[in-house]
């Protein structure tokens, strides 16, 4: 057969045409792949894992069950698609047995937000974690507040080392949406925000900043499970919860507060109860924390507004050490009769080496006569007994050596208040801040053992804007 040289040469010549074409050059434009979208929805029943390429929309509430783990790498961004119905609000709910893992980076965070295109407090329900360890409830048992009873809003037991997962890098926006504004002080809030029901200390929380919730931020609900770098900005009720039994250790928190809440009579810094009866269920609600900081609204509090940075109610236990109460004009810290007893007389509270303010001197510390006729008086006797350093003038086996600081320029932090900015809660030179700390007390063994008083250090960045951290 006669071969055609001419061809195969022009066949050579456009293979090498094509191949060359084809070839990555350094100054060849690069076209990312389109996203796909991705809607969560109903029950996630095996192990799963997200993938930062796509785009995801979580859709009415979505359940992970059956003992699996669903884990989100960095750069995963969750868009709730918002509601105006409770029934159909959306929500993650993570039940008893399963896992959450979540492997967000300081530049590359883990974001769950609102899919509205104007964005508001409430749009969604939040997060919920539930696990076996332990709780005040019957039983040790529970279901979650808000949601329907049934085997997969159950959560608490016997296991307090139980391990619900690891969540790191997360930022949660505009959720909430299960309660009604303005509802009744004495009601047990629904979920909300970060719920964390149960979870167990085998449970890593780190790095979590919960914004424009239309209630709480974050909430405790029984367990035992520990965290750090935990900031709460702006939410509608209370930025930290704590009821039915929690028993965590906690350590370098921000809670803060630009503007007064429209949304909720008491929107604390803090609060704590026990259970709804002011009962002795036990075990007792109990968290213990160092280095918080709290920052309460730049404007005065309206005269209805009864939002203090930490309240202490119905038959809880505390500990709060290294920290400061700043900025709310109703009071830093509020006693009832149920808890005042607790703490004056060492029964289980403890509040120390803390620096305490309030736009009112008076209400460093204040007295919440109870539920009805309620009255918020100043409480000069606790604030006496708070500052106390001087072991021979009054009779008690501890010294508080707590600080009330009278205006809040002499906190002397770097910037409190930024307008249309990031707020810097660094010490400045000479602040009270940089020093004081004590760590020594036994509740604190597994602490950072450091020197300073307050969530930020002198030398940190941690609580600067970043990509996880948005002040906006």
């Amino acid at each position: 057969m006669k071969t055609n040289y001419k061809l195969v040469h022009l066949l050579v010549l456009l293979c090498a045409i094509t191949i060359f074409s084809c070839k990555k050059t350094d100054n060849a434009a690069f076209i990312p792949e389109e996203k796909q979208t991705v809607v969560l929805t109903g029950d996630i029943t095996t192990n799963t894992e997200l993938d930062s390429k796509n785009n995801y929309v979580l859709k009415g509430r979505v359940y992970v069950k059956n003992n699996v783990t669903l884990t989100i790498p960095q750069g995963v961004t969750v868009v709730a698609e918002a509601s105006g119905t409770p029934d159909t609000k959306a929500a993650l709910i993570v039940t008893s047995g399963s896992k959450l893992n979540i492997n967000g980076t300081l530049d590359q965070p883990v974001v769950f937000t609102s899919g509205a295109p104007s964005k508001a407090a409430g749009d969604w329900i939040g997060i919920i974690v539930l696990g076996k360890a332990s709780t005040n409830g019957v039983a040790g048992k529970l279901n979650v507040s808000g949601l329907p009873v049934s085997a997969d809003t159950e959560f608490g037991g016997t296991t307090d080392d139980d391990n619900s997962g690891s969540i790191k890098y997360l930022r949660l926006e505009y959720a909430g949406g299960l309660n009604p504004a303005m509802e009744t002080e004495w009601a047990l809030d629904q979920a909300s925000g970060l719920s964390l029901n149960g979870v167990g200390s085998g449970t890593v929380l780190e790095n979590v900043m919960v914004k424009y919730s239309n209630d709480d931020a974050f909430q405790f609900v029984g367990g035992t499970v520990n965290g750090k770098y935990l900031v709460a900005y702006n939410n509608g009720d209370d930025n930290f919860d704590f009821d039915r039994g929690y028993r965590g250790n906690l350590q370098f928190l921000i809670s803060y507060r630009s503007v007064p809440s429209t949304v909720a009579i008491r929107a604390n810094g803090m609060e704590s109860l026990n259970d709804m009866d002011a009962s002795d269920a036990m075990p007792y609600t109990r968290p213990v924390i160092s280095n918080m900081t709290i920052i309460g609204p730049s404007a005065d509090q309206p005269e209805a507004d009864q939002s203090q940075g930490i309240y202490i109610r119905r038959n809880t236990r505390f500990d709060v050490q290294n920290s400061i109460i700043a900025g709310y004009s109703n009071g830093g810290l509020m006693l009832c009769p149920k808890t005042k007893p607790i703490l004056v007389n060492n029964l289980g509270s403890v509040f120390k080496f803390n620096l305490v303010n309030s736009d009112d001197p008076t209400r460093a510390f204040t007295y919440d006569n109870g539920p009805t006729g309620v009255i918020i008086t100043p409480d000069a006797a606790v604030a006496a007994w708070a500052i106390e350093s001087d072991q021979s003038s009054i009779e008690k086996p501890s010294l508080n050596r707590n600080v009330i600081v009278n205006q809040l320029a002499d906190l002397k932090v770097k910037t409190v208040y930024a307008a249309g900015g990031s707020p810097d809660l660094t010490p400045a030179e000479g602040s009270a801040a940089l020093t004081g700390a004590n760590l020594e007390d036994s509740d604190f063994a597994s602490f950072a053992k450091v020197t300073y008083r307050g969530a930020v250090g002198p030398s940190d960045t941690w609580a600067l804007a970043s990509a996880w951290l948005d002040w906006n």
